[in-house]
């Protein structure tokens, strides 16, 4: 259960940092997120991305749903964490 809850936790992690640069690499408009080196970031990113836009849409221009995006990534990765110390302190 340990390797299964430290792996889920990376693995949120790791995503966490994936949408960061997929934020700071929309603030350069002149790379097109949709050519080959890009266009992975893009496909991993944006399905999740997109729930959150569908909720907040974009408000002059600036795009907030990925600040609710991670701050919700965050916040599950959080619960997760305290459900797994919680678990191991029980046996």
């Amino acid at each position: 259960m340990s390797m299964i809850a430290d792996s889920l936790s990376v693995f949120l992690q790791i995503y966490s940092v994936l949408l960061i640069i997929r934020i700071l690499l929309s603030w350069f408009p002149n790379l097109n997120p949709y050519e080959p080196p890009l266009s992975i970031l893009t496909q991993i990113t944006d399905p999740y991305l997109n729930i959150f836009r569908s909720f907040i849409p974009p408000l002059g221009g600036i795009d907030f749903s990925p600040m609710l995006a991670i701050f919700a990534l965050q916040i599950v990765s959080s619960l997760f964490s305290s459900a797994v110390q919680a678990a191991t302190f029980s046996y």
